[in-house]
C-alpha cells in the first residue's frame, strides 16, 4: 500500500487547522442552509443547493481517509448538489464551460462516458450535438465497451468527449487515456476530470487492491484504485498527446462561481488533439 501524503513541518499547522475546519464541517454542514444558486445544468433560478451526502462523510470517517475532503480540488462540500436535478457541481462546471463551447458551433459528434443524468439531459437540449453515451456495465447508454479498449468506434470518430470521474476506477488509466485520444478528431477537445487531493505532490495508486477498507482509506471510495496529484494527473494526459488547459476562477470569474455553487478552487481540464 503507498505510503501516507509527506507534510512539511511549516504546512502542518496549517492543515491541522483545515482538518479541525473539517470537523465543524460535520457537526454543521449548511452554515448558511438558506443560501439559493442558480443551475446552469437545468437552468434552475435560485435553488437551494444540498451538502455532500453523510454516506461519504461517515466512511471516510469510518475508514479514516488520509484525505482531508477540503484539499480535494473540485468539490463544493457544503453546496455539492442541485436540489432540482441532481447534478454535481463539476457538472455546473462542465455547463459553463459547454455553453461557450457549443456556441456558434454545429455539428458536434459527443462521446459521454459513463453519463450523469442531469448533463445528459443538458447536453441532448443541444440540436446541433450529436450524442453518444457509453460504459462498459450500465444498460442505459448507447454503447457498452471498455474505455482501454474501444474497438467499436472509429479512429478520430468524435469531436468531443467527456470522461469525468472514470479515471480512478481504471487499474490501466494511460491505455484509456490512449483510446480517448485515438478516438478524438484532430482539433477536437475533451473534458477530463478526476478526483485530486491538493495535499499531494504523487498519485496514490494500487490497483491490485480490492480491499474496501483500504480504498476508502488511501483512494476516498470504495470502487477507487488511486488518488491523482494534480501535476501528475496533467502530465499523464499529455505523455498521450493531449495538451491540457486549466480553466478556472480566473477564466470563469469568482462572480459566476459563487453564483453558480462552484468552490473556488475547482478547475476544469479540458484537453485537446
Amino acid at each position: 500500500m503507498p505510503a501516507e501524503p509527506q507534510m512539511s513541518s511549516k504546512l502542518t499547522g496549517f492543515f491541522n487547522k483545515l482538518r479541525r475546519a473539517k470537523q465543524a464541517f460535520l457537526n454543521d454542514p449548511s452554515p448558511d442552509p438558506g443560501a439559493v444558486y442558480d443551475c446552469p445544468v437545468c437552468g434552475a433560478v435560485q435553488v437551494k443547493m444540498h451538502p455532500v451526502s453523510a454516506y461519504y462523510f461517515g466512511n471516510w470517517q469510518k475508514y479514516q481517509t488520509i484525505h482531508n475532503p477540503v484539499f480535494i480540488e473540485t468539490m463544493n462540500l457544503a453546496h455539492y448538489m442541485c436540489a432540482r436535478c441532481f447534478s454535481f457541481d463539476r457538472e455546473r462546471l462542465y455547463a459553463l464551460y459547454l455553453k461557450e463551447y457549443f456556441c456558434n458551433r454545429q455539428p458536434v459528434s459527443l462521446l459521454d462516458i459513463a453519463p450523469g443524468k442531469a448533463l445528459k439531459r443538458f447536453l441532448k437540449n443541444y440540436p446541433q450535438v450529436i450524442y453518444r453515451s457509453m460504459d462498459l456495465e450500465r444498460e442505459d447508454v448507447d454503447d457498452r465497451f471498455d474505455i482501454t479498449d474501444m474497438k467499436g468506434y472509429k479512429d478520430e470518430q468524435f469531436d468531443f468527449f467527456i470522461c469525468s470521474h472514470v479515471l480512478e476506477h481504471i487499474p490501466d488509466d494511460i491505455k484509456a487515456m490512449q483510446e480517448l485520444h485515438r478516438v478524438l478528431k484532430k482539433g477536437g477537445k475533451g473534458i477530463a476530470m478526476v478526483p485530486i487531493s491538493l495535499q499531494l505532490e504523487k498519485t496514490m495508486e494500487d490497483p491490485g487492491c480490492t480491499d474496501e477498507a483500504m480504498r476508502w482509506k488511501y483512494f476516498f471510495q470504495n470502487d477507487h484504485v488511486r488518488m491523482y496529484a494534480k501535476e501528475d494527473f496533467i502530465n499523464r494526459l499529455r505523455s498521450v498527446g493531449f495538451t491540457v488547459e486549466q480553466l478556472g476562477i480566473d477564466h470563469f470569474s469568482r462572480e459566476v462561481f459563487e453564483k453558480n455553487a462552484i468552490s473556488p478552487t475547482s478547475v476544469l481540464y479540458v484537453v485537446s488533439k
